[in-house]
């Protein structure tokens, strides 16, 4: 018996140790795996924000991923999991810059872009070498010699690359249209970087003038000094003697023309079921403005003031401007009703800034125009044509209806963001005597030269990096030999929050840059919720650290914790008491081994024998194979669990004590029984539980054996 069984188990002197073994073998590299491996498996890490620490979500998908690749390395695949990490442009630029004016009273415009870069540029450099020791802590076995940033010089290649593809082909483009502004971070956002809080806030109904025929209600009379039109429902009766009609209107002292318009955007069961049009403010009045050729006045600035009005409204807040109105209207006998309500307000996610819809020139990828080398698809098409044949599934299911419903209503995409960290936008303007006043435009890779060119000041989207991620961490525009071995890839293993925002638009990616797509399943996890169920937050104190889980229980119990129980797509909870139930299974696999070591001869390990209890095992081994198989990883881990602690341990262990003290042919069939069926239960437990089970494989008196990582899974 090995020494080290005689102690306790100790997942602290264990962890550490046995991933540097794993490391040092290669085999996380898949050009390194042993045999020839004809068939490939792939999966790209959703790369983390390198803004902070890793926290539990992280570790849930950390531990799915893993438990997939390990489980097909062991099937005898060519797998490949590359790991990355995200610069997350807006929330790690404003992270440094909260710190830095904390800590020097200083704004990004007191340091100068060069200065704020290199400051963020250090602070994620110490955080990725913080998320990677982190990830390795979780034994991740990913191949760390292909690791990606989605900022790094090769993908900056891959982004400006497919920006002046898209533009050359006419699917990128430079417009003025409405936009999530916010205005405290000065910058456009995307739609997943909107915090919808409900607050309390009041429903105003009233007229614009006291011979105004119709009523409308709204919850910003601010913005009303922008309308241009009133709209109804083509079926209301109440107001079809109106359509057409034309109003001029003094509003708060600015002069207003309104015409009646019928559109069946129009819900006629909200407030009056008349809606005050304001196109500039609005994305569902600007497109109706589209519809009906109205005129789309801007009345609220950058900085969330008016633009227009008299001296009462001019340059006031949108809130005192609301105040100011509402007073008016009272005034003039124009307010009919004032109603309490419950409303869902658009925040920033990294400033708390109200979300102010503007219209802003800017950069968008124009989602409807017809590809000439992609028969004539739009990117709408490509998007949605994969699912619709079932080149690509979603796990679960139930997903797809919600993804077909994003993708018919998707806008044109804004990807410029009005900040200095991220990948600056491959276009250079300069003005010239030739062109009378107007900008030359010149996009590609570097300055067409220093004569007054001018580089383009935003950056895109992080989202416009990160959709290439299938293929531009394979070498992407160069067609290397990873990316055609390993694309496409076989599964994405994401949050079900950003099915949209990430997943939709690798598809849109992959499809237009290779005509393929991007991986064959998406595989969406949930979030990880307290004991109560509530979302862990700084402000409930109720967040649990991966690292703190691994420190005090060993990272097995947290991935056992993790995973048992928690079906794909559905929320999960998680507490110390449950991960301590799994640091008890450790114990027990490492007592079940004690005893197998104490009583079974090196020579029980060699031989083979079909009884009972093997035939059982193998039942129940290829049960847990087809759940492997079809991603029920919840469902295979709580039947190892069951299995190894109440059938073998329990029940087959404590019968055999009594079987070998009498010795005998039973006994020996019986020792050779227990030497198969365990070595066999280490190998399905190894994804589940990567440490524990390494470190039992090697004591294990096998003359031929590898590292139990690359062992064949049982069949």
């Amino acid at each position: 018996m090995d020494e080290k069984l005689l102690k306790p188990y100790d997942p602290k002197t264990t962890e550490n140790r046995i991933y540097k073994l794993w490391e040092e073998s290669g085999f996380f590299n898949p050009d390194n795996l042993p045999d020839d491996r004809k068939e490939t498996f792939t999966i790209m890490m959703p790369p983390p924000n390198a803004t902070g620490t890793l926290h539990m979500g992280h570790a849930l998908f950390l531990t799915i991923e893993d438990i997939m690749i390990r489980y097909k390395r062991m099937r005898g695949f060519k797998t490949l999991w590359l790991p990355g990490t995200d610069h997350a442009a807006i929330a790690t630029q404003s992270k440094v810059e909260k710190e830095i004016y904390k800590k020097e009273g200083k704004s990004r415009y007191d340091l100068g872009r060069e200065e704020l870069l290199k400051r963020i540029d250090e602070f994620v450099e110490k955080n990725k070498n913080i998320m990677t020791s982190q990830m390795r802590v979780m034994g991740a076995s990913c191949d760390w010699s292909r690791e990606a940033f989605t900022l790094d010089e090769k993908r900056n290649l891959a982004v400006n690359t497919i920006f002046k593809k898209m533009y050359d082909d006419g699917l990128i483009y430079r417009g003025n249209r409405i936009v999530n502004w916010d205005p405290k971070g000065q910058t456009t956002i995307s739609d997943d970087e909107i915090v919808y809080e409900e607050r309390n806030a009041k429903l105003y109904t009233f007229k614009y003038s006291k011979d105004f025929p119709i009523s409308i209600s709204t919850s910003r009379p601010e913005t009303k000094i922008g309308d241009v039109a009133v709209a109804i429902h083509p079926d209301d009766k109440r107001y079809e003697q109106f359509v057409g009609k034309e109003y001029d209107v003094i509003f708060c002292g600015v002069p207003l023309h309104i015409k009646i318009i019928a559109d069946k955007e129009v819900d006629p069961e909200f407030g009056t079921g008349a809606l005050g049009v304001t196109p500039a403010h609005s994305i569902i009045d600007w497109e109706m403005a589209d519809r009906h050729s109205l005129p789309r006045p801007q009345v609220i600035n950058e900085y969330a003031k008016m633009s227009i009005g008299g001296e009462n409204l001019l340059g006031k807040k949108t809130t005192e401007a609301r105040e100011i109105i509402v007073s008016w209207l009272r005034s003039e006998n124009l307010l009919e009703k004032e109603e309490e309500v419950k409303q869902n307000i658009s925040t920033a996610e990294r400033t708390g800034g109200i979300i102010e819809p503007l219209p802003k020139l800017q950069w968008f990828i124009d989602v409807n125009k017809p590809i000439k080398e992609r028969d004539n698809k739009t990117l709408k098409d490509l998007m949605r044509e994969p699912f619709e044949k079932e080149k690509i599934k979603i796990i679960p299911d139930y997903f797809s209806k919600t993804y077909f419903h994003w993708v018919e209503n998707l806008r044109d995409w804004c990807i410029s963001r009005q900040i200095w960290y991220g990948h600056r936008v491959p276009v250079w303007y300069r003005s010239t005597t030739l062109t009378a006043g107007k900008e030359e435009i010149y996009v590609g890779m570097k300055t067409p030269g220093n004569d007054n060119w001018k580089q383009d000041e935003d950056t895109l989207d992080t989202w416009f990096s990160s959709s290439l991620w299938t293929f531009s961490t394979l070498g992407w525009p160069e067609k290397t030999k990873d990316l055609e071995t390993f694309h496409p890839t076989d599964v994405l293993e994401t949050g079900y929050e950003i099915l949209f925002f990430w997943v939709a638009r690798m598809v849109l990616m992959s499809q237009y840059a290779l005509g393929e797509i991007p991986f064959r399943k998406v595989f969406l996890h949930g979030t990880v919720r307290d004991i109560k169920g509530r979302k862990m937050s700084k402000s409930l104190n109720n967040g649990i650290d991966p690292l703190d889980i691994a420190d005090k229980f060993g990272a097995d119990a947290g991935r056992m914790a993790l995973v048992v129980g928690t079906a794909p797509g559905t929320d999960s909870k998680i507490s110390e008491d449950k991960i301590r139930g799994y640091k008890n299974f450790a114990n027990k696999i490492w007592n079940i081994t004690r005893f197998i070591s104490d009583n079974v001869d090196e020579n029980d390990f060699e031989s083979s024998i079909q009884n009972k209890l093997t035939k059982e095992f193998y039942e129940i081994a290829e049960e847990i194979t087809a759940d492997m198989e079809n991603y029920r990883f919840h469902l295979a881990s709580e039947k190892i669990y069951q299995y190894v602690w109440h059938r073998f341990a329990d029940e087959i262990i404590e019968e055999s004590k009594k079987i070998i003290k009498n010795g005998g042919k039973k006994a020996e069939e019986r020792k050779i029984a227990l030497a198969l069926i365990w070595a066999e239960c280490l190998k399905i437990l190894h994804p589940f539980m990567p440490f524990v089970t390494e470190e039992i494989w090697s004591m294990l008196p096998l003359k031929e054996k590898s590292l139990l990582m690359v062992e064949k899974w049982p069949s």
